[in-house]
């Protein structure tokens, strides 16, 4: 946290973290409704919140007024000032950067794109460097970096461990950054980072348990459980792309067969597009254009692809039991979302057992930057949560 003066201090007591996450997430709230719902007393509320309000990332509202007779003093609602301070993201793709500039509240103020040229380490950290200069010009200074990049990510070494379409392995890109840029970086995988932005700022907002999943090049999927990000013992928690859903075929990249992203992803989606017309130049949008005009063979290629998704979710939430899930990406979000989701829901519908059936879907279309978004909302979760 930075007081008025700029200097930097890290939250120090879970009832400070449980105080300003309830109000950044969920508020205006009261002081009395943070005591009902995070067991502190009132004293200890006003307590946790006073730093806050002195160091100008809260305020008090105005009072409200009494809603029945004798119900005591009014409440006085505590905010978030969300321009007290201002956080930079960057997604890393294997073509492209994609940078933001969010409030405390993960508000894009500032966006941009820029390709890659080269995708060496040192040419990655460069051109990173120069957009964030250019985001950053002016009056919005940033002090923290959240890094978004797919793959397997050791969050607290800083390290990637493994990017396949990087081709990145054991990179201490965290440290790069920070040597480059100077600020305090956050590095993690690319899904749990939106993860983080819908749970904080999104669909997941008041829900204690959710999940994410992602259809792109490949499946991805974040889980939230008991208002935690869920990583697992080597941070691959979740992987549901690798869940077999098709028996003994398709092979996948991953060396297994059936894999859903063998059959969802969007590459496994065109080649089997290709495939079934006999065209090799058919792009994914000429196949989606020719699903959509009742071709009967690129049609099944994507009931298929949306049958998978959703049998690999059910399996999901067969096993967390999810409150929601939230299902996005380049295929669902930006472009086959009416050609998958019928089949998607279908199958989940079928194969979700019991209760878990119950679990609202919720397929949302996502621009480019909220991936970027969700690495700047992980550089604010790392600076206000307790570690």
């Amino acid at each position: 946290m930075l007081d008025p003066g700029g200097r930097r201090a890290a939250i120090t007591s879970p009832a400070a973290a449980a105080v300003f996450t309830m109000v950044l997430t969920q508020g205006p709230v009261s002081r009395v409704e943070i005591a009902r719902r995070t067991g502190l007393s009132s004293a200890a509320v006003t307590k946790a919140a006073r730093p806050f309000i002195e160091a100008g990332y809260l305020r008090e509202m105005a009072a409200t007024e009494r809603t029945w007779p004798g119900a005591g003093r009014p409440a006085s609602p505590l905010a978030i000032r969300p321009d007290r301070e201002y956080f930079a993201g960057v997604k890393i793709t294997e073509d492209e950067l994609i940078g933001v500039v969010t409030d405390l509240r993960a508000e894009v103020v500032a966006a941009a794109h820029r390709p890659l040229t080269g995708g060496e380490p040192h040419e990655v950290v460069a051109a990173i460097a120069a957009l964030l200069a250019e985001l950053t010009a002016g009056a919005r200074p940033c002090h923290s970096l959240g890094l978004a990049v797919s793959g397997d990510v050791d969050r607290a070494g800083g390290r990637v461990r493994y990017s396949p379409f990087l081709g990145w392995r054991d990179l201490p890109l965290g440290a790069m950054l920070a040597e480059a840029t100077e600020l305090t970086v956050t590095l993690e995988n690319d899904v749990k980072s939106l993860a983080v932005a819908e749970h904080w700022f999104g669909e997941g907002v008041g829900t204690s348990s959710f999940a994410l999943v992602t259809v792109g090049i490949g499946i991805g999927c974040a889980l939230v459980i008991d208002d935690r990000l869920v990583a697992g013992a080597r941070g691959v928690a979740g992987e549901i792309g690798h869940v077999p859903v098709g028996g003994d075929s398709p092979p996948c990249h991953c060396g297994g067969y059936g894999c859903a992203e063998a059959i969802a992803g969007s590459a496994a989606v065109l080649a089997a597009a290709r495939a079934a017309a006999g065209d090799d130049a058919l792009t994914l949008e000429t196949a989606m254009a020719s699903a959509r005009s009742g071709d009967p063979a690129t049609r099944t290629v994507f009931a298929r692809a949306g049958h998978a998704i959703g049998l690999a979710m059910a399996g999901m939430a067969n096993l967390i039991g999810p409150e929601r899930i939230v299902v996005t990406g380049d295929l669902v979000g930006l472009a086959a979302y009416d050609l998958l989701e019928s089949d998607i829901r279908k199958s989940f519908a079928t194969q979700a057992f019991g209760a878990a059936a119950d679990c609202r879907l919720l397929l949302r279309p996502r621009p480019f930057e909220q991936w970027a978004r969700g690495a700047a909302a992980v550089a604010i979760q790392s600076l206000f949560t307790l570690r």
